[in-house]
């Protein structure tokens, strides 16, 4: 099967799970989510990946010798979790988990439905 993505959308979603994750900042993956009031449940994640890049000023603020440490396991509110998910509707999502902080108040990470992909 081959997927492309046909919606992007880059919305925050609420995650659901059965179990809370053990490590907050480096979740599993989710067994549905809330985007939009309605309620998705994950039948089948057929990938998951990260990415630790740092981006912006974000990325001259570490000598090149942590900066390589930290692009493969990620530093301090910098990364992301991919998760592509099939969902009860048979709909195929990217969705991910920013660990960036939203502002002082809000130290956790943050939910968002990335893309639809379709068959291509």
């Amino acid at each position: 099967m081959n997927l492309i993505p046909v919606r992007f959308l880059d919305q925050p979603i609420r995650p659901l799970f059965d179990t809370p994750p053990a490590r907050e900042k480096t979740p599993d993956c989710p067994n549905g989510f809330v985007w939009e009031g309605k309620t998705y449940s994950v039948t089948e994640m057929l990938s998951s990946w990260s990415d630790f890049q740092r981006r912006g000023r974000m990325s001259k603020t570490m000598r090149p010798a942590h900066a390589a440490v930290a692009a493969s396991r990620g530093s301090l509110n910098v990364g992301r979790f991919y998760f592509r998910v099939r969902v009860e509707t048979g709909q195929v999502f990217d969705i991910y988990y920013d660990r960036a902080m939203k502002n002082v108040d809000e130290r956790k990470g943050q939910w968002f439905i990335y893309r639809e992909m379709g068959e291509g």
